[in-house]
């Protein structure tokens, strides 16, 4: 469990559907193979289904002892038949997502190269942003201060959460941190799935104003033609995905041109073997894309995409890994070490509530 320096809250703790969030519950597998090699990977989940995500990992580890891991779309077929009964989504394919990263991770060290060179990177850096200093529990003049703060530290953009119930509280937040931004990086704003489709009409085109990047998740995660009338209706941009959890509900979003930027997720989809299958069919409409979250994982997907991408920052998983990523005017740095290029720390151990193992060492 990964404890997070103090409480934040987004739009859904204002509006009681949630309780302020304090712990990350982290998922990592470790794989080896009899040859030698090591691959490691992570899934995640907030405030509800750690234990559930450890117990379906737990249950279907075996399922790849014996196998050759350089097949790992086959693989992920496997695992997911093997616990067909819960779903081919959710929290069944945010189990397997540890493995099939494990997976990537170990092909990518076998092949001596980071992980974004072996899926074909088109660029060596990636545009990034900041959110956590943005969350709603941040009183306005804190806030200012963390846009000062992430902007020093040469990040390339800053989310700010709204969404609150009164919009004017939004707007006015904004405002004081456009003034004090003054245009020295874009700015985009996250309501968290907290309004209707009247209200983010409404507040869509009062933030028009503001020259956003994008507004993200303006409505409920599942409502397509909502954020497909939405997209058509307002000039900034809607982005959305990031708490979809298969390829099928992505294509959903795609398909109905209900976003301008596509925001998956892949520990939550199944992995990056999910998660280039969306890739491709955003690509295919010239999407813009935005992973969620994960940046360890996502530096590299987005490295890969055609198209060029913003990657979120997050500092809330730096005591679990001994490497941290590079960032430079504005954009986040693909190195040079192979696979995914971390290792876990000892704290991440020392945080270790629960572990299982499988099959034998080599």
């Amino acid at each position: 469990m990964l404890p997070l320096k103090a409480p934040v809250s987004d739009a859904k703790v204002l509006t009681g559907r949630q309780r302020p969030l304090t712990e990350v519950a982290m998922l990592f597998a470790e794989i080896a193979s009899a040859g030698g090699h090591h691959g490691i990977g992570f899934s995640y989940s907030k405030r509800a289904g750690g234990h559930g995500l450890y117990a379906h990992a737990k249950e279907i580890a075996g399922n790849l002892l014996g196998e050759d891991p350089n097949d790992i779309a086959r693989l992920w077929d496997k695992l997911v038949w093997a616990g067909a009964s819960v779903g081919r989504s959710g929290l069944a394919t945010q189990a397997i997502a540890a493995f099939d990263v494990a997976l990537w991770d170990m092909k990518a060290k076998r092949a001596g190269l980071p992980l974004a060179k072996l899926l074909g990177a088109r660029r060596d850096s990636v545009r990034c942003y900041n959110t956590s200093g943005g969350f709603l529990s941040t009183p306005t003049a804190q806030l200012v201060a963390n846009c000062e703060a992430s902007i020093d530290a040469g990040l390339g953009g800053l989310k700010i959460k709204v969404g609150q119930p009164d919009p004017m509280l939004d707007l006015a937040r904004m405002e004081a941190v456009r003034r004090a931004v003054d245009g020295r990086v874009p700015l985009m704003v996250d309501a968290n799935q907290q309004w209707d489709r009247p209200t983010a009409e409404r507040v869509g085109r009062a933030l028009e104003a503001f020259n956003l990047v994008w507004i993200e998740e303006p409505l409920d995660a599942y409502d397509v033609e909502g954020h497909a009338r939405l997209a058509a209706q307002l000039v900034t941009p809607i982005a959305s995905g990031e708490m979809l959890t298969s390829v099928a509900e992505h294509k959903a979003l795609i398909d109905n041109d209900a976003v301008d930027f596509i925001q998956p997720d892949a520990p939550r989809v199944g992995g990056i073997t999910q998660f280039l299958k969306i890739a491709t069919l955003a690509e295919q409409k010239y999407l813009r894309m935005a992973p969620h979250f994960a940046m360890e994982i996502h530096l590299h997907l987005a490295a890969a995409y055609a198209h060029e991408t913003w990657v979120e920052h997050f500092d809330w998983l730096d005591p679990l890994f001994n490497e941290q990523l590079d960032i430079r005017d504005g954009r986040m740095i693909v190195s040079n070490r192979p696979g995914l290029g971390i290792t876990l720390s000892e704290q991440a151990r020392a945080w270790t509530v629960d572990s299982s193992e499988h099959g034998k060492r080599p």
